[in-house]
């Protein structure tokens, strides 16, 4: 885990641009859809060929119906062909402040799983401000389940 390192860089040493996926990011956390609990999440998905994906959640008064910002941005980036993800900047908070660090809820935590390696991808927990916290998914998700079980 890094907080605020100015290394800016995954585990392989490649470059993470992450000024502007904490802005993508911050972008989706208008756009987030919460009228029932007013709890605000916002995505931005770099994939290894440099482009992004961003997601937001979207609620619906069916709960379960509704989707999570990481889900959002992870089949939006599935569904145009990508799959080689380096990293996700997460933010949320109750009204869209994001004041604290948004962690990925479980099912989140599975899904990216499914994409990614564990000991390389990193989940960057950020703030509006710029702030953030850097883990990899195998800080989040220990002894996880993958696809090279089955």
């Amino acid at each position: 885990m890094s907080e605020n390192s100015n290394t800016d860089k995954n585990s392989q040493g490649i470059p993470l641009p992450l000024p502007t996926l904490i802005e993508a990011a911050k972008h989706q956390l208008a756009l987030a859809y919460a009228p029932y609990s007013g709890f605000h999440v916002a995505a931005a998905l770099l994939c290894r060929d440099g482009s992004i994906y961003t997601g937001c959640n979207v609620e619906n008064a069916s709960y379960p119906a509704g989707n999570c910002a990481e889900r959002t941005a992870v089949f939006k980036a599935v569904s145009e062909g990508k799959r080689d993800f380096i990293c996700i900047v997460i933010m949320g908070g109750k009204n869209g402040r994001a004041e604290d660090y948004c962690p990925p809820c479980g099912i989140c935590r599975q899904v990216l799983r499914e994409f990614v390696h564990p000991k390389e991808f990193q989940v960057i927990l950020a703030k509006p401000t710029g702030e953030y916290r850097a883990l990899f998914l195998e800080e989040l998700l220990p002894e996880s389940f993958g696809p090279e079980y089955l």
